[in-house]
């Protein structure tokens, strides 16, 4: 593992990229987050399929940072492809109790006969 970061960014032609070194591991979770590997003549194009949608793409990209930063690869976001963290302020709503009533016992099933 190279101490140089992965780095995610949304590349010239608006694509998503990821660039840096990759080994393999790397790759299988980029690949799991969405992202294709092409040859080039220079190594490896490892980019998100194109026209998916902005919200998609920011949802990968995200996706595919936090993967490599808990597998400890060293990992750079573009900012614009952080998705927004959830609003954790509000506690979750409480369930709502079942009446005693719907709690009713079943009567068990027949018991089978037995063979003869």
């Amino acid at each position: 593992m190279s101490s140089d970061p992965i780095r995610i960014l949304r590349g010239q032609g608006g694509q998503v990229e990821a660039e840096g070194p990759c080994d393999a591991f790397a790759a299988t979770v980029l690949k799991r987050a969405g992202f294709m590997t092409f040859p080039t003549l220079y190594g490896q194009w490892v980019r998100l399929p194109f026209d998916m949608g902005e919200a998609w793409e920011t949802e990968h990209a995200s996706w595919a940072a936090d993967m490599l930063t808990a597998a400890r690869y060293p990992a750079e976001l573009d900012p614009s492809l952080r998705t927004a963290p959830p609003d954790d302020t509000t506690p979750p709503a409480p369930m709502p109790r079942r009446s005693t009533a719907a709690m009713t016992t079943q009567p068990a099933p027949p018991a089978r006969s037995a063979r003869r």
